[in-house]
């Protein structure tokens, strides 16, 4: 078997019969709540047919994100619903089924004197700057690893926030915001990864990319004649967008056992934390290095998503930095304005059709869904 993809062996029987994010009924609180936020929109699903073609598959579809209430990225959807509920639950306000606006929710927020400290590698922090400091009016400190560029600093700046850049790895600067907010009172924590003692508002997140999940399902009916998909493809990270689209397309009260999604999730080859959890079997922690798909810089899995990611993803995929580049241009010739992260799952797709198709079931039936979770920016062309 390649060295590129680990052939996951998902426990179904142990998948999820739940509630929560996956229900209708939290989906609809969720899309409701985010047609409330300015410049909401619904991202497009294109149709890739050229590639399907040459693949052998029946239709390549990529749900593009580059573009999400006006920022270049999926991460608001999570974000928004994160800082809204978690903002809300402090303050014991009606917040679980969106029944207070959060212009409300903000204005409760600054008469206790509410704060927020987040930690970002780029896009989440620019979001929840975005929902908190922004349409909130809520005081934000954002930690950011020092390896960060200027330029995406002041973007994150550019939102009202106050940015403090840490000299060490993302993973190693989450602690520093832990201790910051013990040291303040009416602080509250916002990240989109789980750690020990800290789970519950990056299920928050996990909740907020259901809108996104809603719309492709419904989209993918639409391009393909009604035949609902097959496999997935998403860019994993640290996991909450990984666990959301598994726990999406393993929910066996939304799919029957015979229409499961195979779920694929992507990785830089120099930050392969669920690559290499899958092959040993528990989470583990791995050094990182510097790569073009600095969003998915990230050397461990939030304790929340390993479960799910363990029970109910089919492969891990890693890609070089070199095969991400070639797919930003390639889509980005289809005038597709993808970054590295959103167009590595086009590379894995190429990556798992060379390695592994007959093993993932990938052929002339297959439906495939590409989840391209940010837009084209500046980045280093790899050698």
């Amino acid at each position: 078997m390649s060295s590129f993809i680990y052939l996951n062996s998902p426990a179904r029987d142990r998948l999820y019969k739940s509630e929560g994010v996956q229900s209708g009924t939290r989906e609809s609180v969720v899309l409701t709540f985010h047609k409330t936020i300015p410049e909401y929109n619904e991202t497009k699903l294109h149709s890739l047919p050229d590639v399907a073609k040459e693949l052998g598959l029946r239709h390549v579809l990529l749900k593009d994100e580059s573009n999400r209430f006006g920022l270049p990225a999926f991460k608001i959807l999570g974000a928004s619903w994160a800082v809204y509920r978690a903002v809300g639950s402090h303050l014991g306000l009606p917040v679980l089924d969106a029944g207070i606006s959060f212009e409300e929710v903000g204005v409760k927020a600054r008469e206790a004197g509410v704060q927020i400290v987040t930690v970002t590698e780029g896009n989440c922090g620019r979001a929840v700057s975005r929902m908190a400091a922004k349409h909130m009016g809520i005081p934000t400190k954002v930690f950011v690893p020092s390896f960060m560029d200027e330029k995406t600093r002041a973007k994150i700046r550019s939102e009202g926030v106050e940015v403090v850049a840490i000299d060490k790895s993302y993973d190693d600067v989450i602690p520093v915001a832990l201790e910051e907010v013990k040291a303040r009172e009416n602080t509250i924590l916002i990240l989109d990864v789980s750690v020990e003692g800290y789970s519950t508002i990056p299920q928050y997140f996990v909740e907020g990319y259901s809108t996104m999940l809603a719309e492709s399902d419904r989209q993918v009916l639409e391009l393909t004649g009604g035949k609902a998909a097959s496999h997935a493809i998403v860019p994993v990270g640290a996991g909450s967008i990984g666990e959301a689209v598994t726990a999406h397309f393993k929910n066996s009260a939304r799919w029957k056992d015979s229409e499961l999604v195979k779920v694929l999730g992507v990785e830089p080859i120099t930050a392969s934390c669920l690559f290499n959890s899958l092959k040993t079997g528990k989470s583990v922690s791995v050094p990182t290095e510097d790569t073009i798909m600095c969003g998915m810089n990230c050397g461990t899995l939030s304790t929340t998503a390993w479960p799910v990611l363990r029970d109910g993803i089919d492969a891990g995929v890693v890609v070089s930095d070199l095969e991400s580049h070639n797919a930003v241009q390639e889509l980005n010739a289809r005038n597709i304005g993808a970054g590295p992260c959103g167009a590595a799952t086009l590379a894995a797709l190429r990556r798992a059709c060379t390695d592994a198709k007959q093993e993932l079931g990938l052929d002339d039936t297959s439906i495939v869904v590409l989840y391209c979770t940010e837009g084209q920016r500046e980045y280093p062309v790899p050698l």
